[in-house]
């Protein structure tokens, strides 16, 4: 078979150049935990010695790591001084873990898909699922890292405004269940935005759910937020003003009977908060770096998940809006409609 040798060639760069963001990955994780970002934000120029000095690692490891850093375009390089600097703008990527933007920590995800990759093996040769309690820890810290920034920039200023009059029943005092709550970030961050209103944390994962109750402690919300382990069609209460499902809901075996069980838990006038990952409805449409990013973890934990439970629809990270609108019409909603999207997440209101 005759090789086009411009179309191989540009193969072979596409995966050395995805080699070397992998590489890079671990070196963004070591730079996080050692402090090294940290302690370069705001204080201009410093060699490596100055930097392995205020970090208190080792000069060479801190050179060669500063040469990974500039090599891959997250560090400046002054050639003359030989010093180097952290933009106010790299910081914010990897400096701030209060920027909705800082990303360090979501590399706990990539790693543990390498430190299960035995365990997808299987998956993939026996069809069977890989239930979330099932993955390395890393992945659970992981994904709140990721998420959390964004809902703390997004959630109170921006998703739940877009909501026909929830604002205004959350700031008056509802009932909020948040179904798949993991460590707990979206539940407090809505607690602490709405002290009249009271919110319930559910998750199957009985170490997030312990994890969510420290952070309810700490930051002070403990008196309103109740933290449980259920499942999506288990969960207690009645009444609910407001039921939330954050980038979880592709992940449940059986997403239609957990919407129809929302649904009944629902007061007269109550509304599902549906928050997924961004997807168009077609593979096509979904051809770039965020689609990529969320169809390779769902290969692994969102479909694996999904295969694990009853039904096992595995709807996929990439589901897309016209497959979320089907799931709620067959669980007999008659009010679906996306209120809000970020290149991340679409954000959808829906009713009876």
């Amino acid at each position: 078979m005759q090789l086009d040798d411009q179309k191989l060639n540009q193969c072979v760069e596409h995966a050395v150049y995805d080699l070397s963001a992998s590489y890079m990955g671990v070196m963004i994780s070591l730079g996080n935990q050692l402090g090294l970002y940290r302690a370069m934000d705001g204080v201009g120029p410093l060699s490596s010695r100055e930097l392995a000095k205020k970090t208190a690692c080792s000069e060479r490891y801190v050179r060669e790591w500063l040469n990974s850093q500039v090599a891959g375009g997250y560090i400046d390089y002054d050639s003359i001084t030989q010093t180097f600097t952290l933009t106010p703008e790299q910081a914010m990527v990897l400096a701030n873990d209060e920027s909705p933007f800082f990303i360090p920590n979501a590399w706990n995800i990539a790693a543990s898909m390498w430190l299960d990759e035995a365990k997808s093996l299987q998956t993939f040769r026996s069809g069977k699922g890989l239930s979330w309690d099932k993955h390395h820890d890393r992945l659970f810290c992981g994904v709140a890292a990721f998420f959390r920034n964004g809902y703390r920039a997004n959630l109170v200023q921006n998703w739940l405004p877009t909501l026909d009059g929830v604002e205004a029943q959350l700031k008056k005092g509802i009932k909020v269940a948040d179904i798949g709550c993991g460590h707990g970030h979206s539940t407090v961050i809505m607690a602490k935005a709405y002290p009249e209103s009271r919110f319930f944390g559910f998750d199957v994962h009985e170490d997030s759910i312990a994890t969510a109750r420290e952070l309810a402690d700490s930051e002070g919300v403990a008196d309103r937020v109740t933290f449980e382990v259920a499942t999506a069609k288990t969960f207690p209460g009645k009444d609910y003003g407001l039921v939330c499902y954050f980038d979880c809901l592709h992940d449940m075996g059986d997403p239609v009977g957990a919407a129809r069980y929302a649904r009944d838990t629902l007061d007269e006038d109550g509304t599902v908060m549906l928050v997924e990952p961004y997807a168009d409805d077609r593979l096509e449409d979904n051809i770039n770096p965020i689609g990529r990013l969320y169809y390779a973890a769902s290969t692994t934990m969102c479909c694996a998940h999904s295969l694990s439970e009853e039904v096992g629809l595995a709807l996929g990270a990439q589901a897309g809006a016209s497959r979320l609108a089907d799931v709620f019409k067959k669980a007999g909603y008659g009010h679906f409609r996306r209120a809000t999207e970020t290149p991340f997440n679409l954000v959808m209101e829906v009713r009876r």
